[in-house]
């Protein structure tokens, strides 16, 4: 069991916090459910000394207002499906947890937008606007268990962002608490709204740093009434890469175009059954390189498309390639896709995810220097992702014994790669943020400038610097 972490210079702090969550489940002290909250999918973790699970917008300003008043530390969690550590409280305090704010407030077909709670998850969320006809497109791969707030945070993406964009473009409106409790509200339900500065696009990404999200308005699309996967397996990284380029060159903007190298291949061909479902066998293409294209739209059009980009994957290359049409068959192709995390880490490495993005001419670049940078350093290298945009998972794999023995050799390898995917005018995060993974290549992926401008936007919002403490501003 966890010690826990109350300090003794905050004797009231939970009598104090009761009175302002006056609710059985509003104030958390059980040292194991502290040690849960204080962690994310990251291997970094720490003890908050005591968490609080406001219900409303007013108990969110209410703690906040405390909090700012005392300069305690307060951190906001929201799943913990982070992978880069955002959510630890690395300077204890209080944990803020929005579970509790969990409802979807309105669907509205007519003016088609949602208006949700940060704590709905995001696949709960497309399944319900979903049923309404309505399409929200941001897809995270970990969309069954992450939440809305937490993709508004760090303005997640995913394989479908290469033709709908990122999380930033469907916030319409948002419901913020500011570190001094203050309640704001920006943007509204309309599509378009140019009124003042764009204050939307900066608390979307912030990644707790600048306030709390207590409600957003999104929004949504007509659902496209059909959709196509193609399965493509070639001999190399280099062949799928010009496929994807002539792809392009033909006229296409596919909704999604994943790529995976062999060492990914491999391990879904090699991992136990229990991993990857009926991802086995010959449901994995031959060849070292597999690429996955989808595309949308009306049914005899995407159809037509379908038949077209199978053709053409054949002329460049192509090993073998499955055209779907049915629900059923483009889900099994995505399976594979969604398998492979699960598979790399049943190889019994630790996977050392980095969201790395390269401009789009530099994929085959990247996978070469992933070669070169395994040989260099021993450990091996797996990438797959969403090859449309450069957005490349470059997971450097390593056993327990090289975590022990070799964490400088480690962090060289993650220094080598960042280095030479900012020579190439990539960034070192496209997805999951800074949070506390990326923390030591801050200063090295922007300038002077541009750090000392966010430092003059957290301190206009948080003079005390209560939220999020610790992390990269």
């Amino acid at each position: 069991m966890a010690k826990s972490p109350l300090k003794s210079g905050r004797p009231n702090l939970e009598h104090d916090l009761r009175k302002l969550i006056p609710q059985k489940v509003g104030v958390i002290t059980d040292p194991d459910r502290l040690a849960e909250l204080g962690k994310d999918r990251w291997f970094a973790a720490a003890l908050p000394e005591i968490a609080v699970a406001p219900g409303t917008t007013k108990e969110v300003s209410a703690v906040l207002s405390y909090a700012h008043k005392r300069a305690i530390p307060v951190t906001t969690r929201g799943a913990g499906y982070g992978y880069v550590g955002g959510c630890v409280p690395v300077r204890g305090g209080i944990l803020l947890s929005m579970h509790r704010m969990n409802r979807i407030k309105e669907i509205n077909d007519r003016d088609f937008v949602v208006v949700t709670e940060p704590a709905v998850i995001t696949g709960l969320l497309q399944a319900e606007v979903q049923k309404k006809g309505l399409f929200y497109p941001p897809d995270p791969q970990s969309y069954k268990d992450c939440s809305i707030g937490g993709n508004i945070a760090t303005n997640a993406g995913g394989p479908r962002c290469l033709k709908y964009g990122v999380t930033r473009p469907y916030v319409l409106g948002l419901e913020v608490v500011l570190a001094d409790g203050m309640i704001v509200r920006m943007g509204g339900r309309t599509h378009k709204n140019k009124t003042g500065f764009d204050l939307i696009g900066m608390f979307v990404g912030s990644e707790g740093l600048l306030g709390v999200i207590t409600e957003a308005t999104l929004r949504l699309l007509p659902l496209p009434p059909a959709r196509v996967t193609l399965s493509a397996g070639f001999g190399s990284m280099k062949d799928a890469a010009a496929a994807v380029q002539a792809i392009f060159k033909a006229g296409y903007l596919p909704c999604a175009m994943e790529v995976a190298d062999n060492f990914t291949l491999q391990s879904a061909r090699n991992a136990p059954k229990e991993v990857t479902g009926e991802v086995k066998g010959s449901f994995v293409p031959p060849g070292k390189a597999h690429l996955l294209v989808e595309l949308d739209g009306q049914k005899a059009s995407v159809r037509s498309e379908g038949k077209t980009l199978k053709a053409l994957l054949a002329a460049n290359k192509a090993l073998e390639v499955e055209l779907a049409t049915s629900p059923e068959r483009c889900e099994r192709i995505w399976a594979l896709r969604r398998a492979f995390s699960a598979s790399l880490k049943a190889t019994g490495l630790t996977k050392l995810n980095e969201d790395i993005v390269v401009p789009r001419g530099r994929l085959v670049d990247l996978v070469r220097f992933a070669e070169k940078l395994q040989k260099k350093t021993g450990f091996a290298i797996a990438c797959f992702g969403h090859a449309g945009d450069g957005n490349i998972h470059t997971n450097i794999m390593v056993s327990k014994d090289q975590q022990t023995k070799q964490p400088k050799q480690i962090a060289q390898a993650l220094d080598d790669l960042f280095k030479q995917v900012l020579a190439w005018g990539g960034t070192i995060t496209g997805e999951h943020g800074i949070g506390l993974a990326k923390k030591p290549w801050w200063n090295q992926a922007t300038s002077p400038e541009l750090r000392n401008l966010h430092s003059l936007v957290k301190t206009a919002l948080d003079p005390k610097g209560i939220l999020n403490p610790g992390k990269f501003v």
